[in-house]
């Protein structure tokens, strides 16, 4: 039986939403090509925006599927308008690192060191947070999050960062053979946010470049690669299956029902 002070948090967070008078942005989401590689782009500003962070049902059980959380968002009058896979997760669908819904951390950060030759990617430090406070976002390393904690309705901790107040993740290798197809979360500022998924496959080098190249993200954090990454994208047509059985933590806009 799920916990039911914790059931209650996301009953009142994530599906029962006090939604804000404005929407999603019109043209949020669009193709993009950048160094022979195609992307899909969506962007929000978190004053325009109401940007969530979405686990579990009213009954305790995860998501799982962008058709269930749209559904769930329906039942309380409201219209998902996008969704992409927020971090990583274990196969009970429960995300690795730190989750913050509706200011109530649900799960703490997750600092373990690993070291050797092959290093899972959100343990290839530094790994970072992106968060979502009062009309605004971020992105920061999780020391740097947990040293000084900023203002957070909503949080979720991922890796590797792809890019570190400007500068690539001193990790990547340019020309790597490492490619997959990657998602990913940057910030341009506090209230310009860029959501991205490659169509194609891609390495973290070019993936980081993308996000402070073209879309001017100063910070930006990894969510997933190989078949995980997934979106729910209306306007285009989107509505992807997650690669694993599930997704674990969703990242959302919601707007009125229309």
């Amino acid at each position: 039986m799920p916990n039911l002070s914790i059931a209650w948090v996301l009953l009142a967070a994530s599906i029962v939403i006090a939604f804000s008078s404005a929407g999603a942005s019109d043209s949020s989401c669009r193709n993009e090509e950048f160094q022979e590689n195609s992307y899909t782009v969506c962007s929000f500003d978190p004053r325009v925006d109401d940007l969530r962070i979405f686990w579990r049902d009213q009954g305790g059980a995860p998501f799982r599927t962008f058709s269930a959380l749209a559904d769930g968002v329906a039942a309380r009058n409201g219209d998902l308008a996008f969704a992409m896979n927020g971090g990583m997760y274990q196969e009970n669908f429960s995300p690795i690192g730190l989750l913050i819904i509706a200011g109530v951390e649900l799960k703490p950060a997750n600092t373990v060191d690993i070291s050797g030759d092959v290093v899972p990617n959100f343990y290839k430090k530094p790994n970072g947070v992106f968060f979502i406070g009062d009309s605004k976002v971020g992105i920061q390393e999780t020391e740097r999050f947990l040293h000084t904690p900023p203002e957070a309705k909503f949080a979720t901790q991922s890796g590797p960062m792809l890019v570190i107040d400007g500068i690539i993740h001193p990790a990547f290798i340019e020309g790597s053979p490492s490619r997959k197809p990657r998602n990913g979360v940057g910030v341009s500022g506090p209230h310009e946010v860029h959501f991205v998924l490659s169509q194609g496959r891609v390495n973290f080098d070019e993936f980081a470049r993308f996000f402070r190249d073209r879309l001017g993200a100063d910070n930006a954090l990894f969510l997933d690669g190989g078949s995980a990454p997934g979106i729910f994208a209306p306007d285009l047509g989107r509505n992807d299956p997650p690669g694993h059985g599930g997704y674990g933590p969703i990242i959302g806009v919601v707007g009125d029902k229309p």
